[in-house]
């Protein structure tokens, strides 16, 4: 639970954050401009490789582990909320100017539906990498959670208990996954069927 908790927190910040950030980019060529440069150097950096800075600034605890994670799964949402925004169609977009639509109808009612497919699509990927980072956060600093279990078991030969730790870890995967596919599915049935209509 303590894994999962961590995991998800992580994962929810890095969502809502990267969805704002990609939204502003994505609706704005100047700040794209200026800020793109930065997105796209920072998520080179390997996760791990910052593990000792965020030891140094954040200690052992939980909040190392859940910032860490939240540092590594934002950039696939946060591209995904980019290009989702980018791609929504200008007749919709001066058709809500025609109609005097507010910046708040804009946002809800055109840009976050028709951006929906590719910004899940960056969510479900995040979903993974959430999982993985979480696994290599545990490894170090306080001793609990998953990935402490199955680095414990590997230096004390628990076979058994090693192999444990990864089954749990594919059925915890496995279970998000199609949890979040089940809510993709209920939020953008109207793109399908459009697209079906279309088709």
């Amino acid at each position: 639970m303590p894994s999962l908790a961590r995991m998800l927190g992580g994962w929810t910040v890095a969502v809502i954050l990267g969805v704002l950030l990609g939204v502003a980019i994505g609706r704005s060529r100047r700040f794209g401009d200026y800020v793109e440069p930065i997105v796209h150097f920072v998520r080179a950096i390997p996760p791990p490789a910052l593990i000792p800075i965020f030891l140094i600034l954040l200690g052992f605890g939980t909040e190392m582990r859940v910032s860490l994670i939240t540092f590594a799964v934002i950039w696939p949402v946060l591209l995904n909320t980019i290009d989702g925004v980018r791609s929504v169609e200008s007749l919709h977009l001066d058709t809500a100017k025609v109609f005097e639509f507010d910046r708040r109808k804009v946002f809800f009612g055109i840009v976050l539906p028709s951006a929906a497919p590719k910004i899940f699509a960056g969510m479900r990927v995040s979903l993974s990498v959430a999982i993985i980072i979480m696994v290599i956060s545990e490894m170090v600093g306080l001793p609990d959670g998953i990935g402490n279990v199955i680095l414990g078991a590997q230096r004390t030969y628990r076979m058994a208990d090693m192999w444990a730790g990864i089954l749990l870890l594919g059925i915890l995967g496995y279970v998000l996954n199609a949890l979040l596919a089940l809510v993709e599915t209920r939020i953008t049935r109207w793109h399908r069927g459009a697209r079906e209509g279309v088709s």
